[in-house]
């Protein structure tokens, strides 16, 4: 007798169908339409998804408490219905070397709800490490521009690391750092920040990384894309090359009228109507790959400075599927392409045990009503930030929330054993 069963309205092979998910040692074992476990747990109602994966995330741990940890943000990720989370390298220390890289792993399992893996950080000094530091980590990560606590990589630099014979991801942050000099200046608001890091300087960072890795195999992730001009030079990229778009990015734009405008302050930059509808028309096309949240919180006060002094970056893990989910019903957009951008593509990209609802694929379950339509408030969120840019958009947040085929989240509470995140990678 199979150990679990859950059993409900299921999204298997593109279609809903009523169906029986067994699970043992926390892998799916069969899927068919009748099923005895030692334990079944039914859903009358609601749509059986696979869970989120958020590539894209900055919990913060170690180093800056006061803004998140492994605790909080693994928290606020299981709420969401994400059930696996990759984390950037800017900690303190960075992920750029082997000791660092073990030393966070150790952290987050011992704090984490949800399953977890990193990214190490590629910078000059660690070029010739980097096949050893492949091994306690998930993807790389490069930085081509200044932002917020980043080591960048010089440009030069670039064309060695595509030599390299790496096997895993390199995520790249992509804005040109020559551009973004030339451009520097003050910053009173939005339209400020986003002339100071203009389109421009996306396209070009764009142009090298493809120039530089088009005659390689690397597996190359351009993240937190923006703009048109970026978009339209990677029109033609080959299928090595993958692209991400965030939420913030997809809903506000530089112009908006927005209540506190340094809580959208971003790197890159919310753009013009026209990079937005670029945007939108990418991720239906197929021109965008994932959604991923680019989950970087600050503290309250940190975001209430001046515009010029208040750091950039938003919180964002708990809330990338509800409103995505909530848009694409609006928009009248398949689920089929929403759970391809935050399940299904993210898993493939990353080789990942995760994003479908077949046999031998980990059991990351979530339980959906479609008419469960709410406006969000930054104080039902669990992020230790405590605020949130999309206050009072609506959204549709999972019931249950399975990691492993074990419960973390249950009738909208929290169920789960902290330290039951597992590192995947290495």
């Amino acid at each position: 007798m199979i150990e679990k069963v859950v059993e409900g309205k299921v999204y298997v092979g593109g279609r809903f169908v009523n169906c029986c998910i067994g699970v043992e040692g926390g892998k799916i074992k069969v899927v068919k339409k009748v099923l005895k476990g030692e334990k079944t747990i039914r859903f009358s109602k609601g749509l059986i998804l696979p869970a989120a994966i958020d590539v894209h995330v900055h919990f913060r741990d170690p180093g800056f408490p006061e803004k998140e940890d492994f605790s909080t943000g693994t928290t606020a990720a299981a709420f969401g219905g994400v059930s696996c989370v990759l984390d950037m390298p800017n900690t303190k220390p960075p992920t750029n070397t082997i000791e660092a890289c073990k030393e966070k792993i150790a952290i987050a399992e011992r704090k984490t709800f949800v399953d977890f893996g990193i990214y190490g950080g590629v910078v000059p000094g660690n070029l010739d490490k980097l096949i050893q530091l492949s091994e306690v980590t998930t993807a790389f990560k490069v930085y081509l521009g200044e932002s917020t606590n980043r080591e960048v990589l010089e440009e030069d630099i670039l064309s060695i690391l595509a030599s390299k014979t790496i096997t895993k991801v390199v995520a790249f942050h992509a804005e040109d750092a020559g551009c973004l000099a030339v451009h520097a200046g003050k910053e009173d608001d939005l339209s400020d920040h986003a002339m100071r890091r203009p389109s421009e300087c996306e396209r070009k960072a764009v142009e090298k990384i493809l120039k530089t890795f088009s005659s390689f195999s690397t597996i190359v992730h351009i993240c937190h894309i923006s703009s048109s001009a970026a978009l339209q030079t990677l029109s033609d990229k080959s299928e090595n090359f993958t692209v991400g778009v965030t939420p913030h990015h997809l809903l506000f734009k530089a112009d908006d009228e927005l209540p506190q405008p340094t809580h959208y302050k971003v790197n890159p930059p919310l753009r013009a109507s026209v990079d937005q509808k670029s945007l939108w028309n990418a991720l239906i096309s197929g021109g965008v790959d994932v959604i991923e949240s680019d989950h970087a919180p600050h503290t309250m006060e940190e975001k209430e400075q001046n515009f010029a002094t208040a750091p950039s970056g938003v919180p964002g893990t708990e809330t990338m599927l509800p409103v995505m989910f909530h848009q694409f019903m609006k928009r009248n957009i398949p689920i089929s392409r929403l759970i391809s951008l935050l399940c299904e593509k993210p898993a493939n990209i990353f080789s990942l045990p995760k994003g479908r609802i077949e046999v031998g694929k980990d059991a990351d379950l979530i339980v959906v009503n479609p008419k469960n339509v709410k406006r969000i408030k930054a104080d039902d969120l669990h992020s230790r930030c405590g605020w949130s840019p999309f206050e009072g958009i609506y959204a549709v947040f999972p019931i249950d929330v399975f990691v492993r085929g074990e419960r973390v989240i249950e009738e909208r509470e929290l169920v789960g054993k902290q330290g039951f995140g597992r590192f995947i990678g290495g």
